[in-house]
């Protein structure tokens, strides 16, 4: 048995959405055997833009029944039933958070007719209820009212069902393990499955091939899908908009993020947010105070005049300085990573005295001379050896003169003895505020992964 459901909405997406129309068709795989349809007062306000493509405005729906009234008739209506929608994670998803918000569970299975259609007819433009039902002959009355369009559904689960294979695809897409009713309508299970388990970009294209989002991850088609199962507003218009999965592999972590900050700045997609704003940045910087202890701290790059680092978080700033002081054993106090102490006591850093009187300040302040001199060198040439995307390469990063000159990836055979070697495997990318973060941040973490510039050493390891 089957319940064929379309609802009409207030239009903000899952959270904050209220139903203002439902419509369900009880079907037995033959015929319609009963019906249920009722206004509901979402007790908000009516967008003007809802009201201009459904017609429902607020005093149609003002002496209608709360969600709260019909509740256990959709609980009945559908009870042991498998839930039927043209994108049928939005309709279910909606009812669902509905009735979640009254302290209500609702799970049922689903079908969608979307997926089913794309299956089962393929080589259509669109796949939308009214493009679809033009394609094949559905009359479709009431367009944008839950009555009309679950009509319409019902005509065109019904061709569905007298199509050829139909039991085999609709029994694979129940079963609960194939993710069919998970994925995006418009995205076809093919392209989820050629997806990698490795490092690296994905891009999220629309009907039209746009890119509207680049995402990276250490597991690529694992981090699809948990897009799949955000109800946020931005994730489920998004998902429902996706069409087409594209990725690139990186081998790690490290150049999956360069990647992405580079497509990000490419592309600028529709819903990526990050990295198109104002980018706050901060700084590392010296000073010696009264005493003459040469001290090392980190700011707003606005309140620092010569900067010896900069970052774009102040964990980046504080793991960078954790780091300069285990290298260089400086004071945790004295560089600010214990204040208002009067000796450091860091849970992982261990001075040589020099806030206990132990150690001569002149002395001391060398050190932080020699971690001033790497800093500035640092900033100016830094190369990273990485994992590469398979056995037979590993993969690098280069900054070099200040600034950010991209990544590539090496063939293990070639012997590299300097930066001219690897010239030929460099992708140039555009220097960045996000790139330069993304290479200091890494170098902090992973002092291994850092080459030395004269490149004598070739035993230098991977991520």
């Amino acid at each position: 048995m089957y319940c064929i459901v379309d609802i009409e909405t207030t239009g903000n997406g899952i959270v904050g959405n209220k139903i203002t129309e439902i419509a369900i068709f009880k079907h037995d795989g033959e015929q319609v055997i009963d019906e249920y349809h009722s206004l509901v007062n979402p007790q908000c306000e009516i967008p003007y833009f809802i009201t201009g493509l459904t017609g429902i405005d607020n005093q149609m729906v003002r002496k209608s029944p709360l969600i709260s009234d019909i509740a256990s008739d959709i609980h009945e209506f559908t009870q042991d039933q498998i839930f039927v929608a043209h994108s049928v994670n939005f309709d279910y998803n909606v009812i669902k958070h509905e009735l979640k918000g009254l302290g209500q569970s609702y799970v049922r299975k689903k079908l969608c007719t979307v997926r089913l259609s794309r299956k089962l007819f393929p080589g259509f433009n669109s796949y939308s209820l009214g493009k679809l039902c033009s394609s094949l002959e559905i009359p479709l009355y009431d367009r944008h009212r839950a009555r009309g369009d679950a009509q319409a559904t019902v005509l065109l689960f019904e061709k569905i069902l007298g199509s050829d294979s139909s039991e085999e695809v609709i029994k694979t897409f129940l079963n609960a393990r194939s993710q069919e009713a998970t994925l995006p309508p418009l995205l076809s299970r093919e392209v989820y499955d050629e997806l990698p388990s490795s490092p690296g970009i994905y891009y999220f294209k629309n009907a039209s091939g746009e890119i509207i989002y680049v995402g990276k991850a250490k597991n690529i088609q694992k981090r699809v899908l948990g897009h799949f199962y955000d109800k946020s507003t931005k994730e489920v218009r998004m998902c429902r908009e996706t069409a087409q999965i594209d990725h690139e592999e990186s081998g790690s972590e490290l150049l999956a993020l360069l990647m992405e900050t580079a497509a990000i700045k490419h592309h600028f997609p529709l819903y990526n947010s990050a990295q198109k704003g104002f980018l706050r940045q901060y700084a590392l910087f010296s000073y010696e105070d009264r005493n003459g202890v040469k001290h090392l701290a980190y700011n707003s790059l606005k309140n620092v005049s010569s900067p010896l680092i900069i970052f774009t978080t102040t964990t980046d700033c504080r793991l960078f300085m954790e780091q300069i002081c285990l290298e260089f054993d400086l004071c945790p106090k004295y560089c600010h990573l214990q204040e208002n102490v009067p000796s450091c006591d860091h849970f992982r850093i261990s001075c040589k005295g020099v806030c206990r009187d132990e150690e001569l300040f002149a002395e001391y302040n060398l050190r932080v001379d020699q971690a001033v001199a790497f800093m500035k060198a640092g900033q100016e040439n830094l190369l990273i050896r990485a994992k590469g995307r398979n056995f037979d390469e590993y993969g690098f990063a280069l900054l070099s003169e200040g600034t950010f000159k991209g990544y590539g990836f090496v063939p293990a055979e070639v012997a590299v003895q300097n930066l001219d070697d690897l010239e030929p495997f460099l992708v140039a990318q555009r220097d960045t505020p996000e790139a330069r973060r993304y290479m200091y941040s890494h170098a902090a973490k992973y002092p291994d992964t850092v080459v030395d510039l004269s490149l004598q050493s070739s035993e230098t390891t991977g991520e």
